[in-house]
């Protein structure tokens, strides 16, 4: 399953209490995935503690499994079973990677990796800009899956039958079939849907027509799941295939419930992160930023806030001898200093210094403008015309409305 593209603006909402610019809305926190097993291609892969439970029940499944096939084992079955579980989620990494190197040839940046209680996602941080791309970088995961079973189906080939390494190769061999074909579904988040969502929009000419056609059609197969998966098992179509330890029908219904679950869950968002993004484009820095009046760094806060209410300005920027910015007066400190102080206070005590990443054009818009102020946190930004004139002030604060206003006006 690869959820790519689905963890950007908007994925965390409004930014947590913490350091100046910390409330521009945020990526998660690469350090979030649990633990870091490697950066293969320079992105780093991380297990889910999630992974601990489904890897112990794998092997207690497949456990149980062995003790028919291989009754001589004895318990050291599960040491078997064990490596048979890192061992296929060793594959689901493999299927992950090559969405990653597809993604990286695209030039399009991986965040991570993690490896989770159903699989794997490959955390990429922009969408693809053409169908065909979409369509490539969905297919390489499933086609990766084939491949492995292919290659341990020729590993069968060459082993004894009803030994550990023939179980193994089968095992591994089968699970990766399952994979490929579960992940070719039609249907978001799955990769299947992810390459529906790139033929629809090239017939269109809509990426936002593609990904309504494949989020309903995830829905509808997350309630296709829900309901048919215990009733084929009921039916006894899955007769004649390896069983997996001989769960019984509540089992199955469970495993209907948590799969329907995360597709649907998994379409809403995608869905929902669609329309958000064509809302995107209005967060502009032009219509966000305050008008603002330049002050010296010895001018009195009254006198500043004077000047503003007469110029109709929300913000100040102090600037030198020159008339050239050299900081933002912070609008939190503006609001600490009690009125009857304010006229022995010097602006340049309330002012943050303006750094490199400070200075942003006023033609940004949507994902590069969030993108800069999340580059460089701070409280307020100088928003400069192309020709290097003095446009106003942004403040995060105001960039941060704008953004959950868009949330909040986006349906799933």
């Amino acid at each position: 399953m690869d959820n790519s593209g689905q963890d950007r603006p908007g994925s965390g909402g409004a930014g947590t209490e913490g350091e100046p610019g910390d409330r521009v809305p945020k990526r998660p926190r690469e350090s979030g995935g649990g633990i870091l097993m490697g950066r293969p291609f320079g992105v780093p892969v991380y297990v889910a503690p999630s992974w601990f439970l489904v890897a112990a029940l794998i092997t207690w499944v497949f456990g149980g499994q062995l003790d028919r096939v291989l009754p001589e084992l004895g318990r050291v079955r599960y040491l078997v079973s064990l490596f048979f579980a890192v061992a296929f989620y060793a594959s689901v990494l493999v299927h992950e990677l090559a969405h990653t190197v597809a993604a990286l040839r695209f030039k399009l940046p991986v965040r991570r990796i993690q490896l989770q209680f159903f699989g794997g996602v490959s955390e990429i941080e922009k969408e693809t800009e053409t169908p065909g791309r979409e369509f490539v970088l969905a297919f390489v995961g499933p086609l990766l899956s084939l491949v492995l079973a292919g290659l341990f189906y020729l590993g069968m080939l060459a082993v004894e039958p009803g030994t550990v390494p023939g179980v193994l190769l089968a095992g591994l061999m089968i699970s990766n079939l399952l994979v490929a074909i579960f992940n070719l579904l039609p249907g978001l988040p799955l990769d299947g849907g992810r390459m529906l969502r790139a033929v629809v929009w090239k017939i269109s000419g809509k990426p936002m027509t593609g990904t309504v056609a494949a989020a309903w059609i995830g829905r509808a197969l997350a309630v296709a799941v829900l309901v048919g998966l215990p009733l084929l098992t009921q039916a006894g179509l899955g007769d004649g295939a390896p069983s997996f330890g001989g769960v019984d029908s509540l089992t199955d219904a469970l495993l209907a419930a948590i799969l329907a679950a995360i597709i649907w869950t998994g379409a809403g968002n995608s869905l929902r992160m669609a329309r958000l993004r064509e809302r995107l484009p209005g967060l502009r820095a032009r219509t966000l930023t305050r008008r603002a009046v330049p002050v010296e760094a010895a001018t009195p806060l009254s006198e500043a806030l004077r000047r503003a209410g007469e110029a109709g300005a929300r913000a100040l920027v102090v600037v030198d001898g020159q008339g050239t910015p050299t900081a933002l007066v912070r609008e939190a400190a503006i609001v600490s200093v009690p009125e009857h102080r304010r006229p022995w206070v010097a602006v340049s005590t309330l002012a943050q210094d303006l750094k490199a990443g400070m200075r942003v054009s006023a033609e940004l818009a949507g994902e590069d403008l969030l993108d800069i102020l999340r580059a460089t946190p701070a409280t307020e930004y100088l928003v400069i015309e192309e020709t290097g004139e003095v446009y106003g002030v942004l403040a995060t604060s105001d960039v941060e409305r704008a953004f959950v206003a868009a949330m909040s006006r986006t349906p799933s």
